[in-house]
């Protein structure tokens, strides 16, 4: 693919984006900034959120992951749906009758300073991985793609991708990105919708013979119930994906902040519902994407590459498709990643000025010159967690998300359900201590889990063991006569 075609693809959809910024960010306040002055209406919130939900990982990753673990994603899908239905009915009412901008201002009331601080550190932390993990997927295509090609470091690359989110989100914050997720999720989509289109062309295949070799297919088995220890079994992937979607939805300020932007609870709930049900055609669609791309690979004697993450974009931009998949593929990337980095910018300028430096007695106008501060800063952070992702790690970047993710989001989880749960209070000086100390131990216990439980390996319900670990540690110090919120 040309390197230009590639720049001005990518030029042009980022012109579209500061336009759609300009429009909407204009005579943006704080209270805009941070929750669209709560006029967000919610079915164009859900749509949008569709794109943070699956981003660049599910736009490149999930296809290729489809070689390692054929359609279990499907079991995750399906926990997610438990995971959506208790974060509409128990956290959002929550939130809602606090009346918070950030959600983790809620542990404060319940526990204290040091569990409060606790709480939006992980939050941090968690996003600016999470995120890092996401854009780096985009990062590494524009080079392969077009940087490359005139020796433009990937450093380089990195920065430019960053600098261009930062431009279209520093002004009007969340009630822009609820209108560029919106056109984002569609792009997204659609180019999905059209590469499965155009390998059906390929192979000569019309939609009844796709469906038909997709499903014969070994790549398309959904629930695996043979082997308890194995990390895809139903059990251990469903409850995985609930919990994912309570720590990585409802405990996290990024996925919550969109929907504290709807007029009230009863909006915010539709969007939740809409959002759960329209995810689960969505992750279907790049299932079956995969099983086509690994098909093609077949037939057409490509060689599947190393790391199962290319396998969409070598077939893409590598002139076995019509020129204009090629287009749409970078249309798609970008927009899918884009989705999650704008609206994750957003959430950590709003925990780390919110919670963090939590600034008082300044004017609108001091309160807008250190939130947009922030939003450097924290553009900047997103740029070294990338490098240093692209420096560490070779899995599969979804594979990574989750993984990195029950480490990150299991303190989170172990301090809610702590004050959802319990009507105690805790010795709020240990907190830090307890959620530093519940991820080394859950590290300890995977890495030898074979060897304590007679050959169990974990997956991804690492992540609830993590959350156990805090709860049993703030039971141990808990204090009568908590907080009631």
């Amino acid at each position: 693919m040309s390197p230009y075609l590639v720049l001005s693809v990518v030029a042009s959809y980022f012109a579209l984006l500061l336009v759609i910024s300009w429009f909407t960010g204009r005579d943006s306040g704080n209270f805009a900034f941070y929750l669209g002055n709560k006029r967000s209406p919610w079915p164009v919130v859900a749509f949008g959120m569709i794109g943070a939900s699956v981003s660049g990982v599910t736009f490149v990753s999930v296809p290729g992951w489809v070689g390692d673990s054929q359609f279990s994603y499907m079991q995750m899908v399906a926990g997610y749906l438990l995971g959506y239905f208790v974060v509409a009915n128990i956290l959002m009412p929550l939130y809602y009758r606090l009346n918070l901008t950030s959600i983790y201002t809620y542990l404060h009331k319940r526990f204290g300073f040091w569990s409060y601080k606790t709480g939006a550190s992980f939050f941090l932390l968690s996003r600016l991985v999470g995120t890092s993990c996401r854009l780096f997927l985009v990062a590494n295509v524009l080079q392969i793609t077009a940087f490359d090609a005139w020796g433009v470091p990937f450093a380089a690359t990195v920065i430019i991708t960053i600098m261009l989110i930062w431009l279209y989100t520093f002004r009007g914050g969340i009630k822009t990105i609820i209108w560029t997720d919106t056109l984002q999720t569609a792009c997204m989509l659609g180019a999905a919708g059209f590469s499965i289109w155009a390998i059906g062309s390929e192979l000569q295949m019309g939609f009844g013979d796709m469906v038909g070799t997709i499903a014969e297919s070994d790549y398309s088995r959904v629930f695996f119930f043979d082997d308890w220890n194995h990390p895809h079994h139903f059990v251990k992937q469903f409850l995985s994906g609930a919990f994912i979607t309570i720590a990585m939805t409802g405990l996290d300020q990024d996925m919550m902040q969109k929907n504290l932007s709807c007029k009230n609870i009863k909006d915010a709930k539709k969007n939740m519902y809409g959002l759960s049900l329209m995810l689960i055609p969505v992750n279907l669609m790049f299932l079956a994407l995969g099983v086509l791309l690994y098909v093609f690979a077949l037939q057409t004697g490509i060689n599947l590459p190393e790391r199962s993450d290319d396998l969409f974009p070598l077939i893409a931009t590598g002139g076995y498709l019509m020129p204009a998949i090629m287009v749409m593929f970078v249309v798609g990337l970008v927009a899918a990643a884009c989705s999650s980095g704008d609206s994750t910018l957003t959430a950590l300028t709003t925990s780390f000025t919110v919670d963090i430096l939590r600034p008082r007695n300044k004017s609108e106008k001091q309160l807008k010159i250190i939130r947009q501060r922030v939003h450097l800063f924290m553009s900047v952070a997103v740029v070294v967690f990338i490098m240093l992702f692209r420096a560490f790690s070779n899995e599969a970047v979804i594979s990574a998300i989750f993984t990195l993710a029950g480490y990150t989001y299991g303190p989170l989880l172990g301090l809610f359900a702590f004050g959802l749960f319990t009507r105690y209070g805790v010795k709020d000086r240990f907190v830090p201590y307890i959620a530093i100390l519940s991820p080394v131990i859950s590290f300890f216990v995977d890495r030898y889990s074979a060897f304590l439980f007679n050959g169990y390996e974990f997956g991804y319900e690492l992540l609830i063991v993590n959350g156990f670990i805090t709860f049993a540690a703030l039971w141990l110090l808990r204090l009568a006569g908590g907080s009631k919120v």
